[in-house]
C-alpha cells in the first residue's frame, strides 16, 4: 500500500482561532441561568444538612453526667433495668 500524498498543510498560526475575528459584537448574547424556588430551597436544606453533618456529636456535660451515674451503685436497679427493657421492646416491636 502507497500513500500518495494528503495535500497541502496550512500552518496553524499560534493565538488565532479559525472564523472569529477577535472582537465580541454587541448583538450575541450571554449564558445565565435562573433556579426555582424549590431549587434554592433544596439548596438551602442541604447546606443546613451538611454543617448538621458536621457539628461535633459529642455533648461532653452529658456525657459526664452519665459517667457519674453509671459509677453510682444504686443508679443501675430494677425500675431501670424494666424500663430499659420496655424501650428496647417498644423499638424492636417484640
Amino acid at each position: 500500500m502507497t500513500v500518495n500524498g494528503i495535500g497541502p498543510i496550512e500552518p496553524i498560526q499560534p493565538g488565532k482561532k479559525p472564523g472569529r475575528s477577535g472582537q465580541v459584537s454587541q448583538s450575541e448574547k450571554t449564558d445565565s441561568i435562573s433556579l426555582s424556588s424549590e431549587a434554592r430551597e433544596q439548596a438551602e436544606l442541604y447546606r443546613v444538612k451538611e454543617l448538621i453533618m458536621a457539628a461535633p456529636d459529642v455533648r461532653a456535660d452529658r456525657i459526664e453526667e452519665m459517667k457519674k451515674k453509671i459509677n453510682d451503685p444504686s443508679y443501675i436497679n430494677e425500675t431501670l433495668l424494666n424500663a430499659t427493657a420496655d424501650k428496647i421492646i417498644d423499638v424492636f416491636g417484640i
